[in-house]
């Protein structure tokens, strides 16, 4: 129990007199001292420290012999109370400042007789006489009566006094209450409440609901106004609102807007300002301004590890193909890695940016294929900033031409070594001294001439002078000494991406520096997930991929752009937090338009100044075609009308992207996909146009000459029917025949397949047989069951779609 310890206390402990003590505490604790002032802990010491000290003794023999000729003449006083008054006698430990007062009253005589007595010998219960202490010259001599009081005697001895022993007395009193013992001021004080039977306190004051201020309250209350008028140090961001602003000036927002309006800023409380306004108010209101600096999601997530020539190793060099158009790169590469790629791209052009890893003279070499054709020019400059050496493939035949010059730019740009190799030199018509000249005119003159470029004639087709070819490329690469750090988390670019129906998002990725990892968490660009399947160029599954190697990873939350930059991070929160603020950043540059626009009308509507814009939707297979018909497509803008592609994705063509389309006046443009049954139809529903391309020559003539006026009459696509793949049987006669069922329309036998899987167009193809049970048919309409047989096609798997269709000719 903590007793509370005043400055009445004190001076009746100590002896004092009440109005010289509470002077001298007052000076001495420098606050004003009352009677009823409660003495902390600290000015207690500080009191009881002060006054032991002027009671301090020489000899301690003497005052040990006053101290016994005091109790002495304490003994009558008290012995002189049970003659009076027996029946109220208590035990001396039980006796009381106030009791004693009392007692005093039946021992006081006549004045008379105090005045003939003061020198007589008092006399005790026992009959012994005792001696009356004489006063000291300085004082006042006093009545017999009033020299006798209970002594209080306190040990001036110790320094340090205990404060238990001074609160003795309260617990005794505390303890006497439960026994009815005397009555006293507050005598509720340690012990419990009593409540009437109203359930109130008698002794409590209803309007006393404040608490006497204590001195450390007190103390401490000053302390803070004493920090509120030192000058404040605060940390205002770039921008920060009117409301967080007068948090951290510790001021209310009425006050700050006030500032404002002087400064001739009108602001609400929640309106944003930026540092240099802040910074004048935080100054006016006496406050000391640093700018916070602000570390970004970027700053937090990404590792920033310099990497050092200790801890990093060799790593084999990425190499970029890179050239015009049909001058042979894929061939080459297809040489290389003694497979066949060109077969399988339509028109033999390739559409896609491939990676591979093979290995030369003991040396893996980790090879990148990009398209040659002028719309993939961001697909070949991705590829050569993420490459340590560029092979430039120039035609013997052909010489220098205009996306060459590009790759050279490109190459150039990215600040790597080219190394030239002259294809084709087995055609009579090749002339590689005519391509080392045309070099020569942008800077790339050949080793044989005096220059730094190596020129390596070979021929892909037969296979000549590759194994030349590669050796170089070992060289250049032991002569730059390409290193990178395996002990840490991997980073990269996005090569390719694309959407597969069971798989999700698939991303091939190369990894630039540091180890990826089964189960790291990714991010690369609007897209994070964690790597649950890593495959290689060859198929097989992996767990770990170090520098330079090229995977394709599953697990992703969505398709990635081709040339994002892909970072693994610790967390995972964090990541998808920084993705979605990305994702915001592009929702925010998404526009819609009013009128609703094809192909064939566009000409008519430009002419009559209505249509200044063409918004179009393209979907391809993967992330980096529908990238390239996207910039493709802008570059055809010209001062009349602007090509506007205002969303490209992978996948096939849903009902999401007719809904987009029919809301903004789109043209939905499928490379190489198909839409599915329900965004057909909701497509006819709104006059929604779709196209189809394989190639994107097609595309874009056609999209250029509707916006010159020229869509000239041609032939299109008459779709008849689609039936869908039940079961597939092989047999030795007919080979392998599609047990067909057809869903809408007809299958006639005269006209094309396409061949549909997952959305994306596998094959086209001409009807060998069509037949209903063993008769041969013409057509078969929708609900009936049919065997279709392809004259070139024979990887037909159960839920395949084959779409009949016809092509005719039409004239607007």
């Amino acid at each position: 129990m903590v007793i509370k310890y005043k400055a009445s206390n004190l001076i009746t402990d100590f002896d004092l007199n009440s109005k010289t003590a509470l002077q001298e505490l007052s000076e001495l604790l420098g606050t004003e001292i009352k009677k009823g002032t409660i003495l902390t802990e600290q000015q207690c010491n500080i009191a009881f420290e002060h006054y032991t000290k002027q009671a301090k003794t020489d000899d301690f023999a003497n005052y040990l012999n006053k101290k016994e000729e005091v109790k002495e003449e304490s003994k009558p006083v008290e012995n002189k109370k049970p003659q009076q008054d027996k029946k109220t006698a208590q035990p001396k430990q039980n006796k009381k400042p106030q009791q004693a007062k009392q007692d005093k009253k039946p021992v006081q005589q006549p004045k008379t007789e105090n005045k003939n007595n003061s020198n007589e010998p008092l006399k005790r219960a026992d009959g012994t006489i005792v001696e009356r202490p004489q006063p000291k010259k300085h004082e006042k001599t006093e009545p017999v009566q009033k020299q006798e009081r209970v002594t209080v005697t306190v040990d001036t001895r110790q320094t340090n006094v205990n404060m238990d022993k001074f609160n003795e007395k309260y617990d005794e009193l505390a303890k006497t209450k439960s026994f009815g013992g005397g009555q006293r001021k507050n005598a509720n004080i340690g012990g419990k409440q009593k409540f009437n039977k109203n359930g109130k306190n008698n002794k409590q004051n209803p309007f006393a609901k404040k608490k006497q201020e204590t001195e450390a309250e007190r103390l401490e209350r000053l302390h803070l106004e004493k920090a509120r008028k030192a000058q404040l140090k605060v940390q205002i961001p770039e921008e920060i609102t009117v409301g967080e602003l007068a948090t951290r000036l510790k001021v209310t927002a009425s006050e700050v807007i006030k500032r404002l309006m002087m400064l001739g800023v009108m602001a609400s409380i929640s309106q944003v300002i930026d540092f240099d306004t802040a910074s004048i108010v935080a100054e006016e209101l006496g406050a000391k301004v640093e700018k916070e600096v602000v570390v970004t999601i970027e700053e937090r997530l990404f590792e920033e590890v310099e990497d050092t020539e200790e801890n990093t190793e060799e790593r084999p060099p990425v190499v970029v193909v890179m050239g015009h158009v049909d001058h042979g790169k894929t061939s080459l590469l297809d040489a290389i890695r003694k497979t066949n790629v060109t077969s399988g791209e339509a028109g033999g052009i390739t559409q896609h940016i491939g990676a591979y890893q093979v290995v030369a003279s003991g040396k893996t070499l980790t090879f990148l294929d990009t398209p040659g054709h002028e719309a993939f020019t961001s697909m070949r400059q991705r590829g050569a900033m993420v490459t340590d050496i560029a092979i430039l493939v120039v035609a013997a035949d052909d010489g220098i031409m205009p996306q060459t010059i590009e790759s050279i730019n490109h190459a150039k740009a990215a600040n790597i070594p080219i190394i030239v190799a002259i294809n084709k030199i087995d055609k009579p018509t090749a002339n590689p001294d005519k391509v080392k000249q045309e070099l020569t005119e942008y800077g790339l003159v050949p080793e044989e001439w005096g220059g730094e470029t190596i020129c390596v004639p070979i021929s892909a087709k037969m296979g000549t002078g590759l194994d030349d070819l590669l050796e170089m490329v070992n060289l250049t690469s032991e002569v730059s000494e390409f290193k990178a750090n395996p002990n840490r988390r991997a980073k990269g670019a996005v090569i390719e991406a694309r959407l597969d129906k069971g798989l999700g998002p698939v991303a091939t990725i190369l990894v630039q520096n540091g180890t990826l990892h089964k189960g790291d968490v990714l991010i690369a660009g609007t897209s994070v997930g964690r790597v649950r399947v890593m495959t290689n160029d060859k198929g097989e599954r992996i767990e770990t991929a170090g520098p330079s190697t090229p995977v394709e990873i599953t697990g992703l939350t969505e398709v990635p752009s081709a040339g994002d930059l892909f970072d693994a991070v610790e967390d995972e929160k964090l990541a998808r937090e920084l993705a979605e603020k990305r994702t915001q950043a592009i929702k925010e540059e998404r526009f819609n338009s009013y009128q609703k626009v094809t192909l064939d009308n566009l000409f008519s509507q430009i002419a009559q100044g209505e249509m200044k814009e063409l918004p179009i939707i393209v979907k391809a297979d993967v992330q980096g075609s529908a990238e390239a018909v996207k910039q493709s497509l802008e570059k055809l803008s010209n001062a009349e009308v602007r090509v506007k592609v205002i969303h490209a994705a992978v996948g096939a063509i849903s009902k999401s992207d007719v809904m987009l389309a029919s809301a903004s006046n789109a043209i939905i443009i499928g490379f190489n996909v198909r839409p599915d049954p329900v965004a057909k139809q909701d497509a006819e529903h709104d006059q929604v146009e779709m196209r189809m391309y394989r190639v994107i020559y097609d595309a874009l003539e056609d999209v250029k000459a509707a916006m010159k006026g020229m869509l000239a009459p041609k032939f299109r696509e008459v779709e008849l029917g689609f039936a869908e793949v039940r079961a597939v049987y092989k047999l030795s006669s007919a080979g392998t025949v599609a047990g067909c069922y057809v869903k809408e329309g007809k299958v006639a036998r005269h006209a094309k397949i396409r061949v549909v899987r997952d959305g994306i167009v596998i094959a086209e193809d001409e009807i060998l047989s069509l037949k209903r049970f063993k008769d041969d048919q013409r057509e078969v309409m929708a609900g009936y069951e049919c065997g279709i047989g392809l004259e070139k096609f024979n990887d037909i798997k159960e839920g395949d779609i084959f779409e009949s269709f016809i092509m005719e000719e039409y004239r607007d």
